[in-house]
């Protein structure tokens, strides 16, 4: 399939928004919990954000490198593919780094970091494998990661678990990243290394998708062959889960399996809603999240940091701005889950206005 894929990019922009959404609550104090990530096990609305992202990720680069694969692994590509993922994964630390610049203590891990692996593994992995090979991977990846989590005993604490701090993947996060990890732990990240081998599954489940989406013709067959092996897909995470559990922290194989299927249906229903279909209009402003993902995810967290940063008041009184325009603005006339809902919505519009502005002008930030 040629044309660009429509439904796509607003499959793309919704995840983006909805990654916003979540991450930029009033107050976490007052938070809806369809809005909050799981506390473990488990798996909410939010929990599927973020593997949305890498699924689309997966199908975006069967659509841009589907013409390339002739030329393979070429040295040109291979540049290429290094770096954008360098690029990304840079982004990532400097939100990190960005206001302390401290590198002793810098989070290396991050959802940006975990985005620019995945796509370099997936990428270099399209170019240079067959799609039945990279179904073999796929299996392997999660096979492989089932067996060390569940089998393998973690060096100096005993039998393997899954509990937050005591896991394999939180110990080899230690032995290598200590100092280095997620803020609100130290002691395991849940964007960690181990858990990036899984992640690649997703990824690669984005790409067979694509493929499976440019191997049918005729729109209806495509939708359904999309909804039957979404279908699969959840199923069989549902029931891996009954021993390994769904999990986003750890990124566990069944939750790879479950989201990738909710994925692959949901992209059918975009695809059937708004490229066959031709209903469009709704999706418009979606369109300019998804045709500036990157930035506005940039541009969203540094905000984020700048408002929390600036202090506003004296003594007691002091607040961050972000604290004072949640209070003043939305906490002093909604009850709590409402301000902190409708502040988190305010940042979703504005940025809505400039992302319109910068399509409308075709300003695309490409990395």
């Amino acid at each position: 399939m040629q044309e660009r894929l429509y439904s796509l990019d607003v499959f793309r922009g919704l995840t983006v928004a909805a990654m916003i959404l979540v991450n930029n609550p009033g107050s976490w104090d007052s938070v809806y919990a369809p809005l909050l990530h799981a506390h473990w096990h488990g798996c909410t609305p939010t929990d599927l954000i973020f593997p949305f992202f890498l699924f689309i990720v997966g199908v975006s680069i069967h659509f841009a490198y589907q013409q390339k694969m002739s030329e393979g692994l070429s040295k040109k590509n291979t540049i290429k593919i290094l770096k954008r993922a360098a690029i990304i994964f840079a982004l990532g630390l400097m939100l990190a780094l960005v206001p302390k610049f401290n590198f002793t203590t810098v989070r290396i891990p991050g959802v940006l970091q975990r985005i620019s692996l995945v796509f370099l593994a997936c990428a270099m992995l399209y170019l240079s494998t067959q799609w039945l090979a990279q179904l073999r991977i796929a299996l392997i990846l999660l096979l492989s990661y089932f067996v060390l989590m569940t089998m393998i005993p973690v060096p100096g604490i005993g039998a393997a678990n899954l509990e937050p701090e005591t896991n394999l993947g939180a110990w080899v996060d230690r032995l290598i990243l200590s100092g280095h990890l997620w803020a609100q732990s130290k002691t395991w990240d849940p964007e960690g290394l181990l858990g990036t081998l899984p992640a690649i599954a997703t990824g690669i489940l984005g790409m067979l998708c694509g493929r499976l989406f440019s191997s049918v013709d005729e729109p209806a067959k495509k939708v359904a062959w999309l909804f039957f092996v979404g279908a699969l897909l959840i199923v069989s995470g549902l029931a891996w889960g009954m021993i390994f559990p769904i999990n986003k922290a750890l990124w566990t194989s069944s939750y790879v399996l479950y989201t990738g299927g909710i994925a692959m249906q949901f992209l059918a229903a975009c695809y059937w809603l708004i490229d066959v279909q031709g209903i469009k209009k709704w999706s418009m402003p979606f369109m300019y999240y998804g045709t500036n993902a990157i930035f506005v995810f940039v541009a969203s967290g540094r905000l984020a940091k700048m408002l929390l940063r600036i202090k506003v008041g004296e003594g007691e009184n002091q607040t961050s701005l972000w604290s004072f325009i949640y209070q003043n603005a939305y906490a002093s006339w909604l009850s709590a889950k409402n301000a902190s809902l409708a502040f988190a919505l305010t940042l979703i519009f504005l940025f809505g206005v400039i992302l319109r502005w910068m399509y409308q002008r075709k300003h695309f930030v490409k990395v």
